[in-house]
């Protein structure tokens, strides 16, 4: 049996309990200060979780942000990381001070920032910040980046879900593997580690896209088009374009384009809505991953090279980050 510290009680980490309780694991749960209403009520309702309408495990200790100092201190086997991407930095200056550096990380965060004046993954800037802490005692920090068509609320009901599982260090994603598969809960391994976090993070962008498209026969065709845009994107950005083919890639952006925040925010700008607008009258208090990415790789993309070479990804980031209608033309 491991013990399984999970930070972040967001709908993704809350989901993520289940099958590692299900392996009997013995698992705590701790909210970020963002949360502590949240854990308040799960308290309160015997652990329903609304957004996933489901239970939580009976066995699952949840606590608010105020106790992650003691639940570090309580000798965990594996930390999993589950808070918005937002919160990273927060997280990781937390880890550099209080984590064992001999426990491993994993991330469920999916996204890119721009860090060191470049794009990166997130597990690169979670592991630059927990090593470069004054106080941090790590010095080959390895993290595992969870990825793939994963809806945390299919997963709360046990439906069949398959991921991977990145690490540098292909070893220590299978050790993972080895922690929290089920049999419903199917992980590939991947050292591949950029391309599967590229590929989870700029899926968002692309899931919009298609999805302001109401005509099925165009929506095909955006969808061709955007996954080639993927691979371009993976390769310039040093990784490996045989990655999008998979899990990560193109079978996150089936299920993303199917349904979710980012493809109902498409349909919005499909509508001749602006980002802003639709965003204040349909999803004022919905998350949507893909306008986040835009507005923190913006200044990156808004340039003559991307314009040329993404054009569907220059067009959707014109369009939130100037507050532009969304055209798609010449496609």
């Amino acid at each position: 049996m491991s013990k399984i510290l999970i930070i972040g009680a967001g709908a993704m980490g809350s989901a993520f309990s289940i099958p590692s309780i299900e392996n009997g694991h013995s698992v705590t749960l701790i909210g970020s200060p963002l949360e502590d209403k949240l854990i308040d009520k799960l308290n309160k309702s015997r652990k329903f979780y609304k957004n996933l309408d489901c239970y939580l495990p009976k066995k699952l200790k949840l606590f608010k942000a105020n106790k992650l100092y003691q639940a570090l201190n309580t000798k965990p086997t594996v930390v999993v990381v589950g808070v918005n991407s937002m919160g990273i930095e927060w997280i990781g200056k937390k880890l550099a001070k209080f984590h064992n550096p001999n426990v491993p990380i994993v991330l469920l965060t999916k996204g890119l920032t721009i860090f060191d004046k470049r794009i990166e993954t997130l597990s690169y800037k979670l592991s630059s910040i927990i090593k470069n802490d004054q106080f941090s005692k790590f010095k080959n920090l390895s993290i595992t980046a969870v990825a793939g068509p994963c809806i945390a609320k299919s997963l709360a009901m046990k439906k069949r879900t398959s991921v991977v599982f990145s690490n540098e260090f292909l070893e220590n994603a299978k050790k993972h593997k080895k922690i929290f598969e089920t049999h419903y809960y199917k992980i590939e391994c991947s050292n591949d580690h950029r391309s599967v976090q590229y590929c989870a993070a700029i899926k968002n962008f692309y899931s919009m896209i298609i999805g302001s498209v109401s005509d099925l026969n165009t929506a095909s065709v955006i969808f061709y088009k955007s996954f080639l845009e993927m691979c371009k994107f993976i390769k310039l950005y040093g990784g490996y374009e045989k990655t999008a083919y998979g899990l990560s890639g193109l079978a996150d952006l089936h299920v993303s384009s199917a349904g979710g925040r980012n493809s109902k925010m498409g349909k919005y700008l499909g509508e001749g809505y602006t980002y802003k607008k639709a965003k204040l009258k349909f999803m004022k208090h919905e998350t949507v991953e893909g306008a986040d990415l835009a507005f923190e790789l913006g200044p990156k993309i808004l340039n003559k090279y991307h314009k040329k070479n993404f054009p569907l990804m220059y067009s959707l980031v014109e369009c939130i980050c100037l507050n532009k209608k969304l055209t798609l033309k010449n496609f």
